[in-house]
């Protein structure tokens, strides 16, 4: 029996080097991010060390690209277009499956869309040359030494905890998205019970058509009506456990943000994490002064 072979690789093998490189990607770039914002940042939108993004993206530099290393012009730029091109497909997936920006170049001068820039295209390349002509005899080299038994057993046990990884974020995901939409619902409803229950509140609201201000917590009166109370009520249990679902990508991904119809839901969400965050902080510091 022929077996089966992905990116001219053999499928055991090409799935063993997809962990390897997934576990190093998100090496890297957790380095990369902690060193960055001075704390640890674990990179990735799974829970477990994996950034999938780097295991397909080497799965192509090895299949694609090691034909051209004999000549370096050519590899570079085939390299750099090849994974800028990869990189903004993923981004542009993940935003039009999740309604969430995950990461955005948009204050870089020369990107796309945020999705992809030219320095990080031209460190691609440089990333692809250090995997192929580097990395890549290293690995390749310690893992043919495994025998091909053990490989499979291999790749049955990453292959069930991707599986699960994957499962468990999907749907963490897919609750996030469902709570922005069901928190900016809310945040509208207590925006127009507000005008309607206020005559005073027009002026305000006016204001804040203009662009004075988009936050909900500057439109509302002090004092609500009965419905007022309840609508209030029902949009800060859904801001808490918005913010909750989101706080793991939020804590990866610090300039993640929503499409534009959930962004003021999403907006108002990191707001409450940085108070909560804020709120730690000082009891912290209550506690180490008692001490």
């Amino acid at each position: 029996m022929t077996e089966p072979v992905i990116f001219g690789l053999p499928l055991r093998l090409a799935f063993l080097y997809f962990i390897v490189y997934s576990v190093m990607g998100w090496i890297m770039e957790t380095i990369y991010c902690s060193v960055l914002e001075r704390r640890l940042v674990p990179r990735g939108f799974l829970y477990g060390p994996l950034c999938p993004i780097y295991g397909v993206g080497v799965l192509m530099m090895i299949c694609w690209f090691q034909p051209l290393m004999g000549n370096p012009v050519l590899f570079y730029l085939t390299a750099t277009v090849c994974m800028s091109a990869w990189e903004y497909f993923v981004g542009w997936f993940l935003e039009t499956t999740t309604h969430i920006k995950y990461w955005d170049y948009s204050m870089y001068r020369f990107n796309l869309k945020g999705r992809i820039c030219l320095w990080v295209c031209l460190m691609w390349g440089v990333l692809s040359f250090i995997v192929l002509y580097f990395i890549h005899p290293l690995v390749a080299g310690e893992l043919s030494k495994i025998p091909p038994l053990a490989i499979y057993v291999l790749d049955g046990f990453f292959l069930g905890v991707l599986v699960s990884d994957a499962g468990a974020t999907i749907y963490q995901l897919a609750k996030t998205s469902r709570m922005l939409d069901k928190l900016q619902q809310a945040g509208d409803e207590l925006r127009l019970q507000a005008h309607l229950g206020a005559a005073e509140l027009s002026d305000r609201l006016a204001q804040a058509r203009e662009g004075a201000s988009d936050r909900l917590e500057d439109l509302l009166p002090e004092e609500l009506d009965e419905r007022g109370r309840a609508l209030k009520a029902r949009y800060d249990e859904l801001m808490t456990r918005t913010e909750h679902l989101s706080r793991r990508f939020r804590e990866s991904y610090s300039n993640m943000s929503a499409s534009p119809r959930d962004k003021a839901a999403f907006e108002s969400v990191k707001r409450r994490g940085e108070q909560i965050k804020a709120r730690l902080a000082e009891a912290a510091r209550s506690r180490g002064g008692k001490d």
